[in-house]
């Protein structure tokens, strides 16, 4: 009997060493190392046709005034939107630098030959009509430039040594057109703006886009359209357009 009872023992104490050695076999199981793919250039290359650059981080500078601050420095670093204006037509300068077109009044003014000083309309064609010389032409020119011509006509043959002088008594019509209460063409006034012509015009109709209009100006044979501001300055011969607005 204490035989027995003896062999039983050694078996259970058998059994609970090879229990412990199991659960402590799991317990010393260690994970394996994690591997972490890094890019590779060469692979990069041969998929994209270029190698990997990783993104340089965005440093934003902060002076002490939190996110608001942080928020500023980041759109300071953006490019900075272009300007929006509005495209202006060539201005004009009346006076000495003003080209002479159809429809300009000229007083022209021969010193010592009071039958050919008188007052001159340029015509459709672009000239003037005087006794001796004819038709000079006046378009393109300026006031000192169609004196130059006149007197050089004169000396060819029938005033020694002409004294000649031109000014411009009136100036060729404007037009305006589009939403006004009285469209139509007006005697141009000098130094005038596209407000004054609208004034002249009667105001602007109920329906008016107030803020731009369009001016077409010509000179030389030539024309040029721009959107424009109320503000900018008038030439004689332009043509003013006021659009409808939308809403």
């Amino acid at each position: 009997m204490p035989v027995a009872r003896a062999f039983r023992w050694s078996i259970l104490a058998a059994s609970l060493a090879a229990s412990a050695a199991l659960a402590l076999g799991g317990c010393m199981q260690t994970a394996g190392p994690v591997a972490v793919m890094q890019p590779r250039p060469d692979l990069d290359s041969m998929a994209y046709g270029q190698p990997y650059s990783a993104p340089q981080p965005v440093v934003v500078a902060n002076n002490g005034g939190g996110a608001i601050a942080a928020l500023s420095n980041s759109f300071a670093s953006s490019p900075a939107p272009m300007p929006v204006g509005y495209a202006a037509p060539m201005t004009v300068r009346n006076g000495a630098s003003y080209h002479l077109d159809a429809g300009d009044k000229l007083r022209v003014v021969v010193y010592g030959q009071e039958g050919l000083t008188n007052s001159y309309s340029i015509d459709a064609g672009g000239s003037i009509t005087m006794p001796l010389i004819g038709a000079v032409s006046a378009r393109g020119r300026t006031t000192a430039g169609l004196a130059g011509e006149i007197a050089a006509r004169l000396r060819n043959g029938y005033i020694r040594e002409p004294s000649v002088a031109v000014e411009i008594e009136t100036y060729r019509p404007f037009f305006i057109l589009g939403e006004v209460l009285a469209p139509g063409q007006y005697p141009y006034v000098p130094n005038m703006t596209v407000e004054s012509a609208v004034a002249i015009a009667g105001g602007f109709s109920p329906r008016a886009k107030r803020d731009v209009v369009t001016v077409t100006h010509t000179e030389n044979g030539g024309s040029m359209r721009a959107v424009v501001p109320l503000g900018t300055p008038l030439n004689p011969g332009d043509t003013v357009f006021v659009g409808e607005r939308w809403f």
